[in-house]
């Protein structure tokens, strides 16, 4: 999705275009990357089009929504889960086996430092559900993690402006 269509939902929708492009690319779907989408919500922010605070709590739920789908998904159907997810997406093997291993070794901390990295933070959703991690620690790293991510991104966009648009555009 280019930057002109997300701005055309953003505008046209607001909060619910947000929300559910945010819950899309929190399931790790191609074509909504965060790089683009988050600082576009802080823009319609800087705009006033939606209070900055109101754009946090909706790109937060988002991910969290997304990411608790996943953690189930996980949880619920684990390795049958992942061999029939990897079948569709065999390029991110290596990356779900150093989930596992990241989940096992470092537990909600690592979790937490997890949904800090690109790729990784979307992907160790379903590792912690195989893992069985308790869901208090799995819901409270996430949020705390994704949290920490979109408030970088949404408010690079806040405090860029319209000027995100040309640095987006180079992209």
């Amino acid at each position: 999705m280019d930057t002109a269509a997300l701005t055309m939902y953003f505008t046209q929708y607001g909060g619910i275009a947000i929300f559910v492009i945010v819950f899309l690319e929190y399931l790790n779907l191609p074509g909504f990357p965060a790089g683009v989408i988050m600082p576009l919500a802080g823009v319609m922010a800087a705009r006033g089009q939606i209070p900055f605070v109101w754009v946090m709590a909706i790109t937060v739920a988002a991910g969290l929504l997304g990411s608790l789908l996943l953690y189930f998904i996980g949880k619920r159907g684990g390795w049958i889960i992942m061999k029939i997810y990897l079948r569709h997406f065999p390029r991110q093997e290596e990356a779900l086996q150093k989930s596992l291993d990241w989940v096992r070794m470092h537990g909600p901390a690592g979790l937490f430092v997890a949904k800090l990295i690109p790729m990784l933070r979307t992907l160790i959703s379903i590792p912690a559900g195989v893992m069985q991690m308790p869901l208090a620690s799995y819901v409270t790293s996430s949020a705390l993690g994704i949290a920490v991510w979109n408030l970088v991104f949404v408010g690079a966009g806040y405090l860029m402006g319209d000027q995100i648009f040309q640095w987006l555009d180079m992209l």
